[in-house]
């Protein structure tokens, strides 16, 4: 029985180091973008999600421990996006080897669940969308390159090096 634990945990330690490696760098690039985009007041917006309109100075709420609270829910998204990617390669085996194709559709399907799903049902104060073809397609370039790649691009470093 030992073998076979000792087996198992060491398939897992790969899927595990690459989940966080990977989340870490898909939730900085997107969190550089983002800041980029809409500013220090980014990690309000993401607060918001879970804290409603109180998340934001404005309205009272905000400040410090407000700003760190969205930036751990930004990288505890990234990287619990990593770790479903990672762990769906153990029976998908092909996440590993196409890593380029499945890291784009698998930064589609982030953006997508994001605003289709976890948005809407968040207390985020302010309307998703709608949204225009070009910021749309910025968007999904976006997340194909800073979210879905680096995800795809780690699993597959991290699967190469334990099969070396």
């Amino acid at each position: 029985m030992k073998n076979s634990d000792t087996a198992s945990e060491s398939a897992i330690r790969p899927l595990l180091v690459a989940a966080l490696v990977g989340g870490v760098l898909a939730g900085t690039f997107d969190g550089i973008s983002a800041f980029l985009t809409f500013g220090w007041g980014m990690t309000y917006g993401i607060a918001s999600g879970f804290l409603g309109s109180k998340a934001f100075p404005q309205a009272g709420g905000g400040g410090v421990a407000v700003w760190i609270l969205g930036l751990a829910l930004h990288y505890f998204i990234a990287i619990s996006a990593a770790a479903v990617y990672c762990l769906s390669s153990r029976r998908l085996e092909f996440l590993k080897r196409h890593f380029l194709v499945c890291g784009a559709f698998f930064g589609i399907g982030v953006f997508l669940v994001m605003n289709l799903v976890v948005l809407p049902l968040s207390a985020v104060p302010f309307p998703i969308g709608p949204f225009t073809v070009p910021k749309l397609r910025g968007a999904l370039l976006a997340h194909i390159l800073l979210v879905g790649l680096p995800i795809s691009a780690s699993l597959w470093f991290f699967s190469r090096r334990r099969a070396a």
